[in-house]
């Protein structure tokens, strides 16, 4: 009589552990990417102040990155579907040490800089690589929690506002981009060893450009485009725009508005994982509908420009809370209705529209305080649209019953 092998608890215990390593070398890869992507951002008002730069130049150097890393997420998701992540991972990282040396150790007027911003922006489509990665190694009743914690990552650019100036006040200009640089390098060594693609992974068929042609083609991938763009691109308008409305506004020095735009930054990026458990429990589309909800009064509270405190404070730090859900939940979304050969394409294009989501409202913001001198207008503007995205999710995709599954 065959008796079946017992199981053999090393074997085990490494199968138990290996998605829990892949996901936090995925996370760890995507935080130090973004960090190098952010780079320029801190010292935007020293480069102007050397380089004689106006408003508008400043603004745009900055822009640069985040305008490629965001576009760039199109082709690299359509990559990764083809490559994998192992591939994809150690080539992002490495490559994206050279804009960081030029514009480091090289690059000394403007239009230099603007080169190497424009290859900075490699780091930024890191988030198109990991989030097909760790939906191949996550079984669906656990894939929103991974993909919060992946989207943690999204920290790095607050890793670049705390310590990219005090080292180089210590160290000198070349230190944050040298230390940058290594930590890149390092990194994409250790991916290239130990990353592992799922065995369940499968590689997409079909021509590059026929495969992001498909995708901006599939009706998913506008859904899901509008919904991060509201909800990610409302994170980012904020995090770029809060400090100028708090001193604006509420006649706050820029200290203090830099250290409570950090905290509204923070409060976003822990609620990614947050959502991200919620949507395994309850469903990514109760989660998107009331954080949308929430979003959109909270919104209004904020365009009464009560006092800070308390009302600006849980207006704010209830907007961070809200926008950082809805990004979380969107990729729990993607996750149960992309079949997985698809989910990086889809990624990049979405990732992309977030990107490009935040760089609008800033612009009204500064507009609509030009011509009114208040933000009322603004802040009332972001209400309909979260609450026009939230009606949009629930008539679009409240059919869907989701059922907890344990395990």
């Amino acid at each position: 009589m065959a008796t079946t092998p017992p199981a053999d608890p090393q074997t085990s215990a490494v199968s138990e552990r290996r998605p829990a390593t892949t996901l936090a070398l995925a996370t760890a890869g995507f935080t130090i990417c973004f960090w190098a992507w952010a780079l320029l951002g801190p010292f935007g008002s020293d480069y102007a102040e050397e380089l004689g730069l106006t408003s508008f130049q400043q603004s745009f150097l900055v822009a640069v990155p985040v305008i490629v890393g965001s576009l760039g997420r199109i082709p690299v998701g359509a990559m990764t579907d083809r490559l994998g992540a192992r591939v994809m991972f150690p080539a992002v990282a490495g490559l994206t040490i050279l804009p960081v040396l030029f514009i480091g150790l090289v690059a000394d007027s403007y239009p230099a800089l603007l080169v190497g911003g424009f290859f900075l922006g490699l780091g930024g489509t890191a988030f198109a690589i990991g989030v097909p990665f760790v939906n191949a190694w996550y079984p669906p009743h656990r894939r929103g929690l991974a993909l919060g914690v992946f989207g943690a990552g999204m920290g790095g650019t607050a890793i670049a506002a705390f310590t990219d100036v005090p080292i180089a006040d210590a160290w000198g200009r070349e230190a944050p981009y040298l230390i940058v640089a290594a930590i890149l390098a390092v990194y994409a060594v250790v991916a290239g060893v130990m990353l592992r693609d799922a065995t369940s992974r499968t590689v997409a068929a079909g021509s590059f450009a026929r495969k992001v042609w498909n995708t901006l083609r599939m009706p998913v991938t506008l859904q899901m485009s509008l919904l991060y763009a509201v909800g990610f691109g409302g994170f980012v308008a904020f995090s770029v725009y809060l400090p100028t409305y708090l001193v604006n506004a509420y006649g706050l020095d820029e200290a203090d508005a830099a250290f409570r735009t950090a905290g509204f930054v923070v409060l976003a990026v822990v609620m990614r994982p947050v959502a991200g458990y919620l949507s395994d429990r309850f469903g990514p589309v109760p989660v998107l509908v009331w954080s949308f909800a929430a979003a959109s009064a909270l919104a209004v509270l904020a365009s009464l420009e009560l006092e800070l405190l308390p009302a600006g404070t849980v207006a704010f730090l209830g907007l961070a809370a809200t926008l950082g859900a809805v990004s979380g939940a969107v990729f729990a979304l993607v996750a149960e209705l992309v079949e997985p050969p698809k989910v990086g394409s889809v990624t990049g294009v979405v990732g992309a529209a977030g990107g490009l989501g935040g760089f609008v409202p800033p612009l009204i913001m500064g507009g609509v305080y030009g011509a009114f001198g208040h933000y009322a207008v603004g802040l009332l503007l972001l209400a309909a649209m979260a609450l026009i995205a939230g009606v949009f999710t629930w008539r679009s995709f409240g059919h869907l019953r989701h059922v907890p599954t344990k395990g």
